[in-house]
């Protein structure tokens, strides 16, 4: 929550149009997006009236708690106004949080004013965030319990009793456990789904495998990523994380409601420098998303934070004023992702156990309405001289199947590639990319490359190459490709810039040659910074440089 102003763009009357770019790119895909803005800081918000200089989020740095020092954080209505305008240009839906830190009254404001404003497109309250930490972290007793969590989840459905409401509390969102102090059986076995069934939207949980806290704070466990890597190279990594929650899935489904993984990514407290931002992360997070699905979860968000966090899906830095975003690997996942399910809603995964196992080719099969229509294919090693290449063997019917061959004449296929795990930036999607370091605007760039390949329909075989490392998806057929582009491609344009300064740039192969103070003596220099003085008389002779358009961050002015 407290990054909104840097991700969505610093008020309603200017969205940042990278972040449309993206959005609409996975609409595309999916047919809509749905995004929490909440955390930590939704704990201790607070609704005001107005900020000044027109701000629409305002942080207490001073007063920052929790060991991932969260911020105080106020907030007013230009907050909702600027979601629900992101909404009118992409189908995005959205999940807000209620503050639990203070249950005596509860501050109701964000639920007003979030339902005042953006009505049916607010999709989810969530009640306490992490409750199974608050007594750890002081915001509780030391004898707050599962049943105290639901007795003060009971407390908020009383308060929302008056009209305003009457949507609210029925898309409540619970329980939120990060798996700490607490199991989610604990909670169910309060009775916590059947007494308030009718205001759950959706139950929840959320999971990191591990964390980066001491680096970043000096708390908890000191780790070394260059250790913990391996781990996330593996089929493993994902079945662990997933396979704890199969009770509650389970659970889930009896109660008739969706499970949802609310908050996760490769490792709280901001991720690993080398691991959260590399090409391995792209695979680690598409295997452990189609892990999450083929465990009868219900959706999956990827937590994205301020500048310091090494995972962000879009990281904004104080750089992106001038040059432009950079794509981290888990957006690839989530695209990817988003392709692979399609805009059906009727996707099923199967985990294919293929190879025997092998921990580092794991394969997926995507169904809809009982038939398969995609193959996702991963390869976790790296090795330049393709000897772990590997070949895979499709077979849709025949064999042991009892059912009648229906491998077709070709397939199409799209791949995900780098050159190591390792690498950072400049991933291939299909021939395409965000490209490297400050490079995008939210759009793939590059010209699509989708392969054919021809199936053996006489011996019921498909054979797709999977490179080291690297990620294919199969479409089993036209439609199947088709499908998952469910909308038409939607980019927005830049009406006004929000860096009109110093943004000045030299052609490359001019600097290259330069004798650098060519023209001058080097001696009398000025400042560079906007409206600073100097007694410098300034430079003699200057090169020729350019104003780069490239150069602004892009962002749309509502009128």
């Amino acid at each position: 929550m407290s990054v909104v102003n840097q991700a969505f763009g610093k008020n309603s009357t200017y969205i940042a149009v990278p972040f449309l770019n993206l959005m609409a790119n996975i609409q595309q895909r999916a047919g809509s997006v749905r995004i929490r803005v909440g955390g930590n800081t939704q704990e201790t918000a607070k609704f005001v009236d107005t900020l000044p200089d027109g701000k629409m989020i305002s942080k207490d740095i001073s007063s920052s708690s929790n060991p991932t020092q969260t911020p105080p954080l106020d907030y007013t209505t230009d907050l909702f106004i600027l979601m629900k305008s992101i909404s009118s240009f992409v189908n995005v839906r959205w999940f807000l949080g209620i503050p639990f830190f203070e249950t005596d009254p509860f501050d109701l404001s964000i639920a007003e004013q979030g339902q005042s404003i953006l009505g049916d497109l607010l999709i989810g309250l969530q009640a306490g965030n992490e409750p199974d930490l608050y007594a750890r972290h002081g915001h509780r007793g030391a004898d707050y319990t599962p049943q105290s969590y639901v007795d003060e989840f009971g407390a908020l459905v009383a308060a929302m009793t008056s009209d305003t409401h009457d949507t609210n509390r029925n898309i409540l969102i619970g329980p939120s456990l990060a798996n700490a102090d607490w199991q989610p059986n604990e909670v169910w076995d309060t009775g916590f789904v059947d007494t308030y069934s009718e205001n759950l939207a959706f139950l929840s949980v959320e999971r990191y495998p591990t964390d980066n806290c001491f680096a970043q704070f000096g708390v908890g466990t000191p780790r070394d990523p260059q250790e913990l890597f391996p781990n996330y190279l593996t089929h493993t990594a994902g079945q662990n994380l997933a396979g704890q929650y199969i009770d509650s899935t389970a659970y889930a489904q009896e109660k008739g409601k969706g499970l949802i993984m609310f908050e996760t990514n490769s490792a709280s407290c901001g991720g690993f420098a080398g691991i959260s931002d590399s090409f391995g992360a792209a695979l680690w997070a598409l295997d452990y998303s189609m892990q999450l699905a083929y465990s009868n979860f219900s959706g999956a968000l990827f937590h994205v934070g301020g500048q310091n966090v090494f995972y962000n899906v879009t990281p904004p830095t104080n750089q992106s004023t001038y040059h432009q975003w950079t794509i981290g690997p888990v957006y690839y996942a989530a695209l990817i992702m988003a392709e692979a399910l399609g805009a059906s809603n009727t996707s099923q995964i199967l985990d294919l156990n293929a190879n025997t196992g092998n921990e580092f080719t794991p394969a997926y099969a995507i169904y809809e309405n009982g038939n398969p229509v995609r193959v996702a294919l991963f390869n976790y090693i790296t090795d330049p001289t393709g000897g772990s290449t590997y070949t895979a063997s499709i077979a849709i019917g025949g064999g042991e199947t009892g059912q009648s061959i229906m491998t077709p004449a070709t397939v199409k296929v799209k791949y995900l590639a780098a050159d190591s795990v390792s690498q950072k930036g400049n991933f291939m999607w299909a021939g395409q990319t965000f490209g490297d370091h400050f490079a995008s605007d939210g759009r793939l760039m590059g010209d699509e490359d989708v392969q054919t390949v021809t199936c053996d329909q006489a011996n019921n075989v498909c054979p797709i190459t999977v490179p080291a490392p690297g990620f294919a998806l199969v479409f089993l057929s036209d439609e199947a490709q088709t499908e998952s582009d469910a909308v038409p491609s939607t980019t927005f344009a830049t009406t006004a810039h929000t860096k009109l300064v110093n943004t000045a740039t030299v052609d490359q192969s001019v600097l290259e040659t330069s004798n650098g103070h060519s023209g001058g003596d080097g001696r009398d220099f000025s400042s560079t910074s906007k409206g600073s003085q100097s007694g410098a008389i300034g430079v003699k002779a200057s090169v020729g440089m350019t104003l780069a358009a490239v150069g602004f961050t892009a962002c749309l002015a509502l009128l």
